[in-house]
């Protein structure tokens, strides 16, 4: 029900930086959450951060200090900014939210970031 749509993917060498956008369709005043998993070749797909209502935040391990999860407007655009990108880093990266009114989560297409030199 949810429709979210991203941006900001694309090819970035070793060290450089991208920043990913999250639009989403609904108002914030129901949203429990939004967030961003990614899915490399030949791996599942894993949490990668996670924005609350309340604003608090969390990361997986391998991007923290690194990569910084973000929102702002009336029907929320979530943000991942992306630093010092590693070749590990590259995979499709999906943004999905949580509202009240959901049994379960909605997702996006996924967007592909690739970092290569």
């Amino acid at each position: 029900q949810v429709q979210l749509v991203e941006s900001g993917g694309g090819l970035v060498q070793p060290g450089g930086s991208l920043r990913l956008s999250c639009a989403a369709s609904q108002s914030r005043f129901d949203m429990v959450a939004m967030g961003w998993y990614r899915q490399a070749p030949g791996k599942q797909r894993d949490m990668v951060a996670t924005i609350t209502a309340g604003g608090a935040t969390s990361y997986a391990d391998s991007v923290e200090g690194r990569f910084i999860i973000s929102r702002d407007g009336e029907k929320p655009t979530v943000y991942q900014e992306m630093s010092s990108l590693k070749a590990e880093d590259t995979a499709v990266y999906y943004c999905w939210s949580r509202y009240a009114f959901q049994t379960g989560n909605s997702w996006g297409q996924g967007t592909q970031v690739t970092v290569s030199s």
